[in-house]
């Protein structure tokens, strides 16, 4: 899935659709301005995969706008359950691989978990997966 240019330099056969997954709620209490801060984190990283050349997507592109089309209220309430970890796996089945980011989650080490059970690759590290070409 990857080769060496003249330079030496390794690259991605093809641009990859990574899933970045780190904490969202973990370690937060719930608190807005982490939540935020989490957030960020994920789309920074997002945003150098994008730059190397793949296709980075979070759950949390994707759950947000579905949160609110579907009334939810609060973090952890029966529509939040539904619909935010759940998109994410249906979203991962899309993908070749996962960036880990971050500390401790039950969320995101569950999107690790699934990978892994289906083949896909997973990275801890943003400078292990080579730039697309």
């Amino acid at each position: 899935m990857t080769t060496t240019t003249a330079a030496g330099t390794t690259k991605a056969a093809r641009p990859l659709m990574i899933l970045v997954a780190g904490p969202y709620r973990s370690g937060t209490g719930d608190d807005p301005l982490q939540l935020a801060v989490n957030v960020g984190a994920m789309n920074r990283a997002a945003l150098a995969l994008f730059r190397a050349g793949h296709l980075p997507v979070t759950g949390e592109a994707l759950a947000f706008p579905l949160l609110e089309a579907a009334g939810s209220t609060e973090l952890g309430d029966a529509v939040y359950e539904e619909i935010f970890h759940p998109v994410a796996e249906r979203l991962l089945e899309r993908c070749d691989a996962v960036l880990r980011i971050g500390g401790p989650s039950q969320g995101a080490d569950r999107m690790v978990a699934h990978a892994r059970d289906h083949g896909l690759l997973v990275f801890t590290n943003a400078a292990d997966i080579p730039a697309a070409r």
